[in-house]
């Protein structure tokens, strides 16, 4: 870690002290003016905005548990494909692991919603988690160098060169979506599978799902979406397209989100 880099944690380490609890500092990340994109989920999905019609692109996606019920060793290929193309480091251990994509229980996907009594099959299912790329993200706001930023489509993306390594996005963010490198991750880039076209990354940077921005730029859908084939086990597309297949998803289903209640409006919906 460099003098600036220290100095600027040193700072910002005494600004904390002085008086901004975390509570207070989620709540003010979260205010703020609405998303002229907003969109509305037609699907009876939670976290619906109101206001204006949305214009413009926003990416989103929808994963349907039930399809990956039934294809046992689908959501494993699909985090497979999502590390490769994006060359995560294996560490070897729980401590030092970075995930841009992994299963969690219900229960810790959905901790709003109710657990009581719920049917065994859901109890036992493992949903896919990620970055929710949210229409109101606190994380864009609290990193002071604009390393995290949101694209006109809605992606949430990082530039990685100009990450310090303060951790306040990761901080900020409600979900837990985001790792930080502790270790200096290339020697631990599978050597087979490295993916010459992605930027591997350095020690003391932060990293999460880019909802697969370098892929999308090729007119290419996401790896993890991809990787699911033809079985609708996850679908990706434009939320403000009447027209588009996610939206005909959304209308056709009931959709639920993670954490709604906070504001954040993720463009990540589960079909249950």
């Amino acid at each position: 870690m460099d003098k600036k880099r220290r100095q600027f944690l040193k700072i910002a380490g005494l600004s904390t002290i002085a008086g901004l609890g975390a509570p207070a500092a989620l709540n003010m990340l979260l205010k703020g003016e609405p998303s002229p994109v907003s969109f509305a989920s037609s699907g009876g999905g939670a976290g619906a905005s109101q206001g204006a019609a949305p214009t413009g692109v926003r990416l989103g996606m929808v994963v349907d548990q039930r399809v990956f019920d039934a294809n046992k060793g689908l959501a494993e290929k699909c985090i497979t494909a999502c590390h490769t193309t994006h060359n995560v480091p294996d560490f070897g251990n729980p401590k030092d692991e970075i995930k841009w994509i992994f299963q969690v229980p219900y229960e810790k996907a959905f901790p709003g919603k109710s657990h009581n009594l719920r049917n065994e099959k859901l109890h036992d299912s493992r949903f896919l988690v990620f970055c929710n790329h949210c229409d109101n993200p606190p994380c864009v706001r609290a990193c002071p160098t604009k390393a995290t930023f949101k694209r006109k489509d809605g992606i949430v993306a990082m530039d990685y060169h100009r990450c310090i390594g303060c951790r306040f996005c990761m901080a900020a963010c409600p979900y837990g979506m985001r790792s930080f490198n502790w270790r200096d991750p290339r020697p631990f880039i599978n050597k087979e599978t490295f993916n010459k076209e992605f930027p591997t990354r350095m020690r003391g940077v932060v990293e999460k799902c880019n909802f697969c921005v370098e892929r999308v730029a090729k007119g290419l859908q996401p790896a993890c979406v991809e990787e699911c084939g033809g079985t609708g086990a996850m679908v990706f597309g434009d939320l403000n397209d009447p027209h588009s297949e996610i939206r005909k998803v959304l209308a056709e289903n009931f959709t639920i989100q993670r954490k709604p209640s906070l504001g954040t409006l993720p463009s990540l919906f589960y079909i249950v």
